[in-house]
C-alpha cells in the first residue's frame, strides 16, 4: 500500500555534496516523523537525522553542521542535504517514515530500499 522511494545517491569526492530525496506514495492518510538512517558494511544501522511533522529536527553528532534534513508535506517528501562529505559518510542511506494509512490509524514505520552514497577520491 505504501512505498518509499529514495533517489540522489551516487559517487562524490571528499568535500563534495549530495542531496537525497525520499518520496512516499500509496494509500496515505498522514505522515508523522520522517528520517534518514545509514548503514556501512560491517556496522549496524544508525540514525542520521529526523524531522517531525512540524519541522523539529535532530541530528547525529557526526553530521551536525554538515547535513540538513527538510520535508515538503505537500509532496510527502523528505530531503537530506549533505555537504562537506567525508569518507566515513560512505554507506547505504535508508529513508524512514511513520505513516498512517487510514483514519484513526496511529501509524507504522515504513522503509525505503536504500540508496548508496560513496565518498572517494
Amino acid at each position: 500500500q505504501v512505498q518509499l522511494v529514495e533517489s540522489g545517491g551516487g559517487l562524490v569526492q571528499p568535500g563534495g555534496s549530495l542531496r537525497l530525496s525520499c518520496a512516499a506514495s500509496g494509500r496515505i492518510f498522514g505522515i508523522g516523523v520522517m528520517g534518514w538512517y545509514r548503514q556501512a558494511p560491517g556496522k549496524e544501522r544508525e540514525l542520521v537525522a529526523r524531522i517531525t511533522s512540524t519541522g523539529s529536527t535532530n541530528y547525529a553528532d557526526s553530521v551536525k553542521g554538515r547535513f540538513t534534513i527538510s520535508r515538503d508535506n505537500a509532496k510527502n517528501t523528505v530531503y537530506l542535504q549533505m555537504n562537506s562529505l567525508k569518507p566515513e559518510d560512505m554507506a547505504v542511506y535508508y529513508c524512514n517514515a511513520e505513516i498512517s494509512t487510514y483514519w484513526r490509524d496511529p501509524g507504522a514505520n515504513y522503509w525505503g530500499q536504500g540508496t548508496q552514497v560513496t565518498v572517494s577520491s
